[in-house]
């Protein structure tokens, strides 16, 4: 089952029962997946990773205007963004720790170099997308970049 095709069968899920709070952050989700979807000259049919990102975005906004709402002195307003965002971040895969993109780094690192491939800073791409691939939506990719250089230099 798709990431989309889970959050249609959730909205019947939280209908029974009487969810509000999840049944509507659940309808705006898929409103949003499917402006995506029909935006551009051609529809397209978002994969679940496209989904996962557009999650992201998605509760990273709810965390923002939570914030805003707590600075703005309203805390009725932050709890319930912050609700929305639980809902969302629900769907979302299980984040990496540091530790295990660091192990993945170290992985792929010694699989180039086990292929006979001399690695220097200059090579940055070539573990980079191995890496990013098994990371994808679960870890910060600018962080993950640091960790490649770091093990690079």
């Amino acid at each position: 089952m798709s990431l989309k095709e889970r959050l249609k069968a959730d909205v019947v899920e939280h209908m029974k029962a009487g969810n509000k709070t999840a049944l509507t952050t659940v309808r705006n989700v898929l409103g949003e997946i499917t402006t995506r979807e029909k935006s551009g000259k051609t529809p397209v049919e978002l994969d679940d990773a496209q989904v996962t990102s557009l999650l992201q975005k998605e509760a990273a906004k709810r965390r923002d205007t939570a914030r805003i709402y707590t600075e703005a002195g309203e805390p009725d307003r932050a709890a319930a963004e912050i609700a929305e965002a639980e809902v969302i971040e629900a769907y979302l895969p299980k984040a990496l720790t540091r530790e295990e993109v660091e192990a993945i780094v170290d992985e792929a690192i010694s699989a180039l170099k086990a292929e006979g491939q001399e690695l220097s800073l200059r090579s940055i791409g070539a573990v980079m997308k191995p890496v990013t691939a098994q990371v994808a939506g679960r870890f910060d990719g600018k962080t993950v970049s640091e960790i490649v250089r770091g093990r690079l230099a």
